[in-house]
């Protein structure tokens, strides 16, 4: 179930935009930027973490995220475009990871990693140039 985004929150504005569209790209702004403030969604802390770190440098300090999308011809596209990949980020700090377990090789496991690399070291040793005394 992806994330609902309240349309209270979102700010847009339309910029000239890049790209395909010929003549259009320069008469009509048609790319999409979309921000919104992550502080006020009242996301719980972990994925508040998590988000930061994903969003990165589209993340502002006062905890906007900003979202520009101008791969399309039209505002609507972009529109749709841009929201798409803001509920995708976030959609995607929900997500937890388990937690990392630390393990240990047993002493037998490590015995036999020894083994294994004394043993290599005796092939390369037999490599050497043959000595005739």
């Amino acid at each position: 179930m992806p994330f609902e985004l309240p349309e209270d929150l979102l700010e847009e504005t339309f910029l000239a935009s890049t790209g395909p569209g010929g003549q259009n790209v320069n008469k009509v702004a048609t790319a999409c930027q979309l921000r919104v403030d992550v502080y006020r969604l009242g996301l719980p802390l972990y994925v508040f973490r998590k988000l930061k770190t994903l969003a990165g440098s589209k993340m502002t300090g006062a905890g906007e995220l900003i979202v520009t999308a101008r791969s399309h011809r039209t505002r609507e596209a972009n529109r749709a475009e841009a929201r798409a990949r803001i509920v995708d980020l976030i959609d995607k700090a929900f997500i937890r990871e388990a937690p990392r377990v630390k393990t240990k090789p047993s002493r037998a496991a490590r015995a036999r990693r020894v083994d294994a690399k004394k043993g290599r070291g005796e092939i390369k040793k037999g490599r050497g140039k043959i000595q005739l005394d």
